[in-house]
């Protein structure tokens, strides 16, 4: 993740630029970056800051301030099935989150079951076989080109019938401009509620934190088709600034659930608004 590291000089309008600056090319976007400075431009010109140190924990705060309410985990509960569906574009991360995801509710307790609904690449339904192999679990699919919804149906109804709590759905990996594929994630909320008129309980998007604002467009537009209740924001272990995750917790009420720090299956971890900031603001080291 890319740090935001300030120089040891006094604080002045020089600084305070450098500062806008530093935040806009860690991806935070206008409006958190505005935020932000707006607070820590009133606490200067209060004098309540003697030194950048003080300047880098006030905006340490002003960034918890915009990420904390983001903050919210989500679990399966026992003794109900519920759908976990997740939506994304083509490589993102979608399909290694729900491998993740799996091991993770797995190891907790659950019965999990995947459905392999992104049916648009076989390629997919293979890598998420491979996972449902790794970690365990199993699988439902059908052939290349089938009805993602169909597919996603049978696998509830699977889900239900095992007795299993949660049923990940993966969808076809697409571009969010695309708006027929929109309308098939649509088809897909459509069909689950005739099982159950509260499916899916959840529907995530996953990230990838390197796209930069784009993930912030993605994230509107998912929201604005299919009603997001979570965010996972995958490669913050990788070139990604890691920025973003401020601009999308400024600009959309969705709890950011989980972000992806390595390939490990260990490596899909809560989101901690405190641990992120830690990361973004450390010091640069060797």
């Amino acid at each position: 993740m890319e740090r935001l590291v300030l120089g040891k000089k006094e604080i002045d309008a020089e600084l305070l630029d450098d500062l806008e600056a530093l935040l806009l090319q860690a991806d935070l976007g206008m409006a958190a970056t505005r935020e932000m400075m707006a607070a820590v431009t009133e606490k200067v010109r209060r004098k309540e800051l003697a030194d950048p140190q003080a300047l880098t924990a006030a905006l340490r705060a002003a960034l918890l301030d915009i990420l904390r309410p983001r903050a919210a985990q989500w679990s399966p509960r026992k003794g109900e099935t519920q759908v976990v569906m997740m939506v994304g574009i083509n490589g993102a991360g979608k399909t290694t989150t729900i491998g993740k995801l799996a091991a993770r509710w797995k190891g907790e307790g659950f019965g999990v079951l995947l459905a392999a609904g992104d049916t648009f690449r076989a390629a997919a339904v293979e890598q998420l076989q491979a996972w449902g192999e790794r970690v365990q679990v199993p699988v439902v699919a059908q052939g290349s080109g089938a009805d993602s919804a169909s597919v996603i149906y049978d696998a509830y109804a699977a889900a239900r019938a095992r007795g299993s709590e949660v049923l990940i759905a993966d969808t076809a990996g697409r571009l969010h401009t695309q708006g027929h594929l929109m309308e098939e994630l649509k088809k897909v909320k459509r069909v689950l509620a005739k099982l159950d008129p509260a499916a899916p309980q959840q529907i995530w998007l996953v990230l990838d934190a390197g796209t930069g604002q784009n993930a912030l467009n993605q994230a509107r537009q998912f929201h604005e088709a299919v009603g997001l209740t979570g965010i996972c924001i995958t490669k913050l272990d990788g070139t990604a600034k890691g920025g973003v995750v401020a601009a999308v917790a400024k600009a959309l009420p969705i709890p950011i659930r989980y972000v992806g720090v390595g390939e490990g299956v260990e490596d899909l971890r809560p989101f901690d608004p405190h641990a992120f900031v830690d990361a973004l603001f450390a010091e640069k080291t060797g």
